[in-house]
């Protein structure tokens, strides 16, 4: 009897660290990693809930933009950070892209990378520069087709949503794009505003305000109905394209081995503040769809992305070495 108990006494005993560490958090300031630069969704999303984050947890929020290697480097952060709270993860859909895009992965995202709570979701839209002929999806579709390979999408690097939502495009619509990666969505859309690339999927909350102004030309944008924050912009199946179905996603991470306790307690106060009517109000206005989720509703979701850009990496041909 006394040998079958002693696992359990000594299962019991290791656990009381993780139970304690728990209780105590957070004692000291916590940092999320943003693995883009800043301007884009991810940042534009973790800067939305960080005020109102903080203040529910009574500890300073640090946001930390660590971009490179398509949000490789921030990710390989997080990933080799102690699991204690302290280091969490926002990132976009490139977290169910990455593992099918790159050779060699410095880390297993499904075995290294703790899931905290779906934050929010958004259609991308499709901008081109004013100068650029088509001022509709008809018209831009006839246009590459008279001129194969010679018009240019603008993204925020390779196996980012903004790339394989080009890359939906070329499939679905039986076109040739070309694509032109740069350094995060925020370089990306500067490079169409001044004309150098000639069109960009890219979040609304970054390309809204230059739609408005009249800097970019909205053309369609992805999901079942219209966005709230453009109501003005079709979706792709009005536009006479249905098939394009890509979404962003953001969400919140952890390394693995963050106590249970820990994620649930994030999840549950980011829930309460999408809830909120003024960050509710702001984050619909900004494009995004604000969600909330459980650790467990989180990894669901992670998997459904999984299935979802996993063949279109592979049919793309797009690889990163």
């Amino acid at each position: 009897m006394q040998r079958r108990l002693f696992p359990l006494a000594l299962v019991s005993a290791l656990a009381v660290p993780s139970l304690l560490r728990a209780q105590t958090w957070p004692a000291r300031a916590i940092r999320i990693i943003v693995p883009v630069p800043p301007g884009g969704g991810t940042d534009i999303i973790s800067r939305l809930i960080q005020p109102q984050l903080q203040e529910r947890l009574g500890q300073n929020i640090v946001i930390e933009n660590r971009p490179g290697g398509g949000s490789t480097i921030g990710t390989s952060l997080v990933v080799n950070a102690a699991p204690d709270g302290y280091t969490l993860l926002m990132i976009d859909s490139a977290v169910a892209v990455n593992p099918f895009l790159y050779t060699r992965l410095p880390f297993n995202t499904e075995r290294d990378l703790q899931p905290v709570s779906l934050v929010a979701t958004a259609p991308v839209i499709l901008v081109t520069h004013p100068s650029f002929a088509p001022t509709n999806l008809a018209d831009l579709l006839a246009f590459v087709r008279a001129h194969p390979g010679q018009v240019n999408f603008a993204s925020g690097g390779n196996g980012a949503s903004t790339h394989l939502s080009g890359e939906m495009l070329r499939m679905v619509a039986d076109i040739d794009i070309v694509h032109v990666p740069f350094a995060g969505t925020g370089p990306g859309v500067t490079a169409v505003l001044s004309g150098t690339t000639q069109m960009m999927f890219a979040g609304i909350s970054s390309t809204r305000q230059h739609v408005e102004t009249g800097r970019l030309r909205a053309i369609a944008v992805t999901g079942a109905s219209r966005s709230p924050a453009l109501p003005d912009v079709p979706t792709f199946a009005e536009a006479g394209l249905p098939g394009m179905s890509a979404e962003t996603i953001w969400g919140l991470w952890a390394p693995t081995g963050t106590p249970a306790a820990i994620g649930e307690r994030l999840a549950r106060e980011i829930a309460a503040l999408l809830a909120i009517p003024e960050i509710r109000s702001r984050a619909i206005d900004l494009g995004f769809v604000p969600e909330g989720s459980t650790p467990a509703q989180f990894r669901e979701r992670f998997a459904r992305e999984l299935a979802t850009w996993g063949p279109i990496v592979r049919q793309s041909g797009a690889r990163v070495d």
